[in-house]
């Protein structure tokens, strides 16, 4: 058999900076908000939860 090389690959790292991260997702997360009508939903759980735990 033929005598092969190691493989070493350099990957950068796979951690972004949060504001990166952000600046990402939020986009989708608008577009997400705007097309299933979000914000209602999210006050209506919000509220939900609220209620459950006796607030």
């Amino acid at each position: 058999m033929a005598y092969s090389a190691p493989r070493t690959t350099t990957r950068p790292s796979s951690q972004r900076h949060p504001l990166v991260a952000t600046a990402m997702v939020l986009p989708l997360a608008a577009l997400l908000v705007v097309v299933f009508g979000g914000w209602d939903a999210v006050v209506t759980q919000a509220s939900s939860v609220g209620v459950m735990l006796g607030r």
